[in-house]
């Protein structure tokens, strides 16, 4: 459905994102933005429009304890209160005794945080990834791409992905943030 990439560059995180919205062998460009701010949080989405929209009008986070570490904010404050908020509106699935959710990168103080299917928060060592359709071309070329600019080793990375995987589409929008 989509191509969501991500990176951390001096202390900043950079998003992008493209307009593709797939159902079944229809592709048609979407005006919705797929990258977005939420307070504290940048925030890209893949899986679906409805969760895409659930972050970003309905989301509330608790603010982070002092001293507390980002990663268990991140673990404790912020997927929790992003599970509750999907579970709540009807989003996640429950089978076999296992709740599931979509897949989404999120910035956070300079740092780049992967939220996947079962709502593990994932943290790269090498502060890139990305989630969706053609993951492994994004991240192949984020890779090859890395005497880049970040905004545009993002786009490149994109363009490269919807090259080959016809479920992601120009234009790309790329976001940042501290």
């Amino acid at each position: 459905m989509t191509c969501i990439v991500g990176l951390t560059h001096r202390g900043r995180v950079y998003m992008g994102g493209d307009s593709a919205a797939v159902q079944g062998w229809t592709r048609r460009q979407t005006a919705l933005k797929k990258v977005f701010r939420r307070g504290p949080f940048l925030i890209g989405y893949t899986s679906s429009f409805r969760m895409g929209q659930l972050l970003e009008h309905h989301l509330d986070v608790p603010k982070q304890a002092a001293g507390q570490d980002d990663m268990a904010y991140m673990v404790t404050g912020f997927i929790e209160s992003a599970r509750k908020l999907l579970k709540d509106k009807g989003f996640t699935k429950v089978e076999s005794n296992s709740e599931t959710g979509g897949q989404f990168l999120v910035g956070y103080q300079g740092q780049l945080y992967t939220v996947h299917r079962d709502f593990q928060v994932g943290h790269v060592a090498d502060g890139m990834d990305a989630v969706g359709s053609g993951r492994e071309y994004a991240l192949g070329s984020l890779y090859a791409l890395d005497k880049l600019g970040p905004t545009t080793r993002i786009k490149r990375a994109l363009a490269i992905t919807a090259y080959f995987n016809a479920a992601v589409a120009p234009p790309f929008v790329v976001r940042s943030m501290a």
